[in-house]
């Protein structure tokens, strides 16, 4: 799914892009972005549902606000917030506990989403670089949540 030259064009005038550091920075805020949102998809697949809309689902574990994390990238340093649980269940597999250096995995994110990859690509993919063992059904969510961004 490549962005159309049209969709580029918008995306520079709408940013005011006139230099490679101009695109640097609205990469680096995308990519922010994009990783905050891949963890709230996690903490709905964690928890069965998507924020404010837990209706009828009977379960003792909620939301529980979030955390700052400092991470060090390719991009610099930026911070996002971890979500977290009432229970202290959650356990984010995209940026584990304690990890704070993620430049080895930026590229292979944004490059997972931009090429339109399937849940299975996907799902084999993180497998296969980062040891991450993610259900269909959590592939499924991160990505429905993330398209829209990318």
């Amino acid at each position: 799914m490549p962005v159309a030259k049209e969709q580029i064009r918008q995306i520079i005038s709408e940013n005011n892009l006139n230099s490679v550091t101009d695109v640097y920075a609205l990469l680096r805020d995308s990519f922010k972005d994009i990783l905050q949102e891949l963890m709230e998809a996690e903490m709905d697949a964690t928890l069965g549902y998507e924020k404010n809309r837990k209706g009828v689902l009977q379960t003792d574990n909620k939301r529980n606000g979030h955390s700052p994390k400092n991470l060090k990238s390719q991009y610099g340093e930026f911070q996002i917030d971890v979500p977290r649980d009432r229970n202290g269940e959650f356990e984010p597999k995209l940026i584990p506990k304690y990890q704070r250096d993620i430049s080895g995995i930026e590229e292979k994110v944004i490059s997972l989403y931009a090429r339109g990859m399937s849940t299975r690509d996907i799902h084999d993919q993180l497998n296969d670089l980062y040891g991450i063992e993610l259900s269909a059904e959590m592939v499924s969510k991160i990505t429905d949540k993330i398209l829209p961004q990318v």
